[in-house]
């Protein structure tokens, strides 16, 4: 495969626009590879060169909104600062484990978790609405720390659904839905980026689709996060919920076919 040959215009403006709905969707509650991978499966991409290029221009995006969310002061920087690196080293061994291992048995485990996640925050209804989180104790720093290991290596090895868990995980120890969704973005560029590496080494990225793909991200992350950081919890929480069950639906779609 041509790495850097003229893609076709059609076909890249189909891309474009798919980018954009991705990252304004993936900036608050995560998600986006929904829209953007199956666009560049649509092209003929192998699969693990789509797994690549899609990380490529993820990475673009979640820097977008990580850098959105840090001026407006909606991420715990003195908590992220300690998780980020954990999920840097997770996602790289996930990347190389999905070389050796298929991702078809985690496919139930995600549904049953995502489904408990959304029926959770479904009926809390006040949860995330304000923040209740204090300081670092040594049970949050070893929770998180787990956490953050888990998924980063879920995110290299499969990824649907790791902005909802992270979410679910920092909404869990206080944080209310806008900084949740900041943290998240945050860990989540750290498991892209090193993602990214891990593929360009193997040689798996289009550069000329993820190129445009990931402008088009930064474009998108800026509107989403935005949006985010000014609509508040009362725009977040119900789009996490819908995101949820669309993921729901998506993997219970693949187990049963």
């Amino acid at each position: 495969m041509d790495l850097f040959s003229i893609p076709d215009m059609n076909m890249l403006l189909f891309l474009l626009i798919s980018s954009f709905i991705a990252a304004f969707i993936d900036s608050v509650v995560g998600g986006g590879g929904l829209i953007s991978l199956p666009a560049l499966l649509a092209t003929g991409m192998p699969p693990n060169f789509a797994l690549g290029t899609n990380k490529m221009a993820s990475a673009m995006g979640s820097l977008t909104s990580t850098l959105s969310f840090l001026r407006a002061g909606k991420i715990n920087f003195h908590l992220v600062k300690y998780l980020f690196p954990i999920d840097f080293i997770g996602s790289i061994l996930g990347v190389y484990a999905v070389q050796q291992i298929p991702t078809s048995f985690l496919k139930p485990l995600v549904v049953l978790m995502l489904a408990l996640v959304t029926i959770y925050t479904f009926c809390k209804k006040d949860w995330g609405a304000r923040s209740t989180y204090s300081s670092i104790t040594k049970r949050v720093a070893l929770l998180s720390g787990l956490a953050t290991f888990i998924l980063g290596f879920y995110d290299g090895f499969f990824g649907p659904g790791t902005g909802s868990f992270l979410i679910f995980s920092f909404l869990l120890i206080g944080f209310d839905f806008i900084v949740a969704a900041g943290n998240a973005k945050a860990l989540n560029f750290a498991s892209n980026i090193a993602a990214v590496l891990s593929f360009g080494y193997l040689g798996t990225i289009n550069y000329a689709y993820g190129i445009p793909m990931g402008i088009a991200m930064i474009i998108g992350a800026m509107a989403g996060s935005r949006m985010a950081i000014t609509k508040g919890t009362a725009y977040v929480r119900p789009l996490f919920i819908t995101i949820s069950v669309t993921l729901i639906g998506k993997q219970l779609w693949d187990v049963l076919r």
